[in-house]
């Protein structure tokens, strides 16, 4: 008997559950985004190992499911990963390119429902509960046209998780991806998840996860076994949570418009750094990165923050608030640029970054984070020349390294 289809569209990839009129809480993940969005650009490498990062010391920010076949996973090495997929291609990150393409999915969720809670530029809750009567259809139906249209109209694919809530829809999400679309609800859910480890459950870390192994809670089942009461006398703070998650209770509402909490930018260097003057033009060039994504995503914010790796692997992290919100590179680069002299001591450094946070709603016309005014109006006079000529047609003297090398 021939396998039953879509009476849409004629597809046999369909999605069958009892309780799939009643679901309505979603979670949406845009299939390893960024690497997908460079595939989707150039054509010639969709069939090709492809991974989103730089340098030998880098680490990788991306890495499409071919190269995940190899073992390649985001945050490893950039040495690590070229020594398992040394065919791989290898392309540069660019924020600006995805905060757009993030935009446009946005966009198109929200037209689903004001309910959309982003967790980063490329993933999002949803709650279609009270839509139907809007769409003329249950939220699975709606999900899957949505699904359909991001393929077609943004060129880039999704998976989507369906179910009751949102911890349930968020391991949904990733049960088919890519371009999945699976659902769970509450009386799956204890089957589903016994078998799984503790630290399958989210806010559960590795301190944490060795803190429950020692209780001898180590699968969910042990703490699906557990009564209530004893789970939270020895775990005050988290032990009520952790008894419901692991029945897949989760009374946690989708809350609109979370948005980012902060924007930034960084990079590993291929050589250790102590000199101040080779810092200090690659903290203008990250000033420069991060006021982009400000400006792209009409936010400003209070308080700038310098990020420092030793060549030793330790951190350093300094901030410093400002009267106003900013959003103008200048403004970010001069006060990190403080904070990073204030660093110079002759330790080397492997990474540094640049970043804003305590973010509100900005827009390019605000000057009033800049005393002076002729400066701000300068800035975003070069940010117009930028998106007419191209970014080499105004470069800033600390970013510029001669005449055959301009940044």
């Amino acid at each position: 008997m021939a396998a039953r289809r879509c009476s849409a569209c004629g597809s046999p990839r369909l999605v069958r559950h009892h309780a799939l009129p009643a679901l309505t809480i979603a979670h949406i993940d845009c299939d390893a985004f960024y690497a997908t969005v460079e595939k989707r650009d150039n054509p010639d490498i969709a069939d090709r190992p492809v991974i989103i990062g730089g340098g030998k010391r880098g680490v990788v920010s991306a890495a499409c499911y071919i190269a995940r076949t190899f073992g390649v996973r985001s945050a490893m090495p950039m040495f690590k990963a070229l020594e398992l997929c040394p065919q791989a291609t290898v392309i540069r990150p660019d924020m600006a390119k995805y905060v757009r393409v993030g935009r446009e999915v946005r966009q198109a969720m929200q037209a689903l429902t004001p309910l959309v809670e982003p967790l980063s530029i490329d993933e999002a809750f949803l709650d279609l509960g009270g839509t139907q009567r809007v769409h003329g259809m249950i939220p699975a139906k709606v999900l899957a046209r949505f699904a359909a249209a991001v393929e077609r109209d943004i060129g880039i694919t999704v998976s989507v998780g369906l179910s009751c809530n949102k911890f349930l829809a968020k391991i949904a999400s990733d049960l088919d991806k890519p371009r999945g679309f699976a659902t769970l609800d509450q009386d799956d859910a204890c089957t589903m998840l016994a078998d799984k480890p503790v630290g399958f459950i989210f806010g559960v870390g590795p301190a944490t996860q060795e803190r429950l192994s020692q209780r001898g809670f180590r699968t969910i089942r042990d703490l699906q076994r557990a009564d209530e009461i004893e789970l939270m006398r020895q775990f005050p703070t988290e032990g009520r949570r952790l008894w419901r998650l692991a029945r897949g209770i989760d009374d946690r509402r989708v809350v609109a418009d979370r948005g980012a909490k902060t924007i930034s930018s960084e990079t590993t260097f291929e050589t250790d750094i102590r000199d101040f003057a080779t810092l200090e033009k690659i903290l203008w060039r990250l000033a420069e990165k991060t006021s982009a994504r400000l400006k792209s995503s009409a936010l400003a914010g209070t308080t700038i923050t310098l990020k420092l790796k030793t060549a030793d692997f330790r951190q350093r992290t300094r901030s410093q608030s400002l009267h106003a919100p900013t959003q103008l590179a200048n403004k970010i680069f001069a006060t990190a640029r403080e904070m990073l002299a204030k660093e110079i001591d002759g330790t080397a450094f492997r990474l540094m970054g640049a970043g804003v946070s305590s973010l509100r709603a900005g827009s390019q016309a605000d000057d009033t984070d800049m005393l002076d005014q002729r400066s701000a109006h300068a800035e975003r006079a070069m940010d117009d020349l930028r998106k007419k000529f191209g970014n080499a047609a105004v470069i800033r003297g600390i970013a510029y390294d001669g005449p055959e090398k301009p940044r």
